[in-house]
């Protein structure tokens, strides 16, 4: 995103928390550990190539994304740092992925035998997912272990240099199920290092394994959420274990207010009717955005203090409820702190019944970013 941008509405990151968040996290872990830098979703909406140099610059050692294409953007920014992709890439583009030193997730002998047909002037570099119990993907058994070795061993062209898995349920009050992930990746460990003698990074802490258990996490961890200052879950965050610094806010400006007789309708639908004369403010937000239309009724900050949205959220626009007359160009925090008053991702997402994650993956590229730190 252009360093100028022309809305009146628009999302301050703040790279100085990520910095903050990375170096809590390192102080708890052993030293031999490092951090991979989860930077998918274009750094869950807070800008990947921005936040991904920060991450490095604060001591990240490593990269992580979703997919191919998010690791050829940041090659593509000029960031040589090792690269993880984590979701499944094709076979046939593993070419690509060696020649950028992008490193690729797998868990299929039939994947591993359909990229040996290709050929690559660099090796290319593999990390091995591990299925102890997300059932999502990866390999399940010793079996698979070890046919996968054999096939990796009879070919020149490949380096693993990982293996990793990921817990379903690391965030939760009842960690019985995490045990027993762990103690299924234990036993998988012991069997690997029986087989291949070669160094590898070994991960298995998501952001709430690694607050939680730092010291049981191996070389690596994978720092998510929290890299952003979000707490997994509350169960994590009311543990105390760590103190996290929110980088992302969105704000907007009112453009327009009026003072509105009662029993006037505002928005789509007559869903909201004036119970008395009413000062409305419109604010260029939408859910053309990705600001929900179910945040009807959620509340915003103006001049620190809270205001109700009215009426349906259009796709460009909404209206607030204002308690009095304000200018035109009056901020509006939509997410964040204003004089002292604070609305949390986390309260939005509660408001939506979801969770923290997915609200700065909503607020999509028509919102402009503004990088401070």
């Amino acid at each position: 995103m252009a360093d100028h941008f022309y809305r009146q509405t628009w999302v301050d990151i703040d790279l100085d928390a990520i910095a903050y968040n990375i170096k809590q996290i390192k102080s708890k872990l052993p030293q031999q550990s490092d951090i991979i830098a989860v930077v998918k979703a274009d750094s869950y909406g807070h800008g990947s190539v921005q936040v991904a140099e920060k991450a490095l610059e604060s001591g990240a050692k490593m990269l992580a994304v979703a997919l191919l294409e998010e690791a050829l953007e940041l090659r593509e920014a000029g960031i040589n740092a090792p690269i993880l992709v984590l979701g499944w890439v094709s076979p046939s583009f593993t070419s690509v992925a060696a020649e950028q030193d992008i490193t690729l997730t797998f868990y299929q002998k039939a994947w591993l035998e359909e990229v040996m047909n290709y050929s690559f002037k660099n090796k290319l570099k593999l990390h091995m997912k591990w299925d102890t119990g997300m059932g999502r993907v990866g390999i399940r058994s010793e079996s698979e272990l070890t046919d996968i070795l054999h096939v990796i061993k009879e070919n020149n062209n490949m380096e693993l240099t990982g293996v990793y898995t990921h817990f379903a349920t690391a965030d939760e009050e009842d960690l019985t199920y995490f045990y027993q992930q762990k103690e299924r990746f234990t036993k998988l460990l012991s069997s690997f290092k029986e087989q291949w003698q070669e160094p590898v990074a070994v991960h298995i802490g998501n952001s709430a394994a690694s607050i939680r258990f730092p010291k049981e996490m191996h070389n690596y961890i994978r720092f998510g959420i929290s890299m952003y200052g979000l707490y997994p879950s509350k169960a994590v965050k009311n543990e105390n274990l760590i103190h996290l610094k929110q980088a992302f806010s969105l704000h907007s400006r009112l453009i327009h207010v009026k003072n509105v007789p009662t029993h006037e309708s505002i928005s789509y639908g007559r869903t909201y009717i004036t119970n008395d004369k009413e000062w409305i403010g419109t604010i260029p937000i939408g859910y053309g955005d990705g600001w929900s239309r179910k945040l009807q009724g959620a509340s915003v900050l103006v001049d620190g203090k809270r205001m109700p949205i009215v009426g349906r959220v259009c796709m460009d626009q909404m209206m607030v409820r204002l308690d009095r007359e304000y200018k035109v160009g009056t901020e509006v925090t939509l997410i964040g702190e204003q004089k002292n008053n604070r609305i949390d991702m986390d309260e939005v997402a509660d408001y939506l019944g979801t969770i923290n994650y997915e609200i700065p993956c909503m607020i999509n590229n028509r919102v402009p970013r503004r990088f401070k730190g």
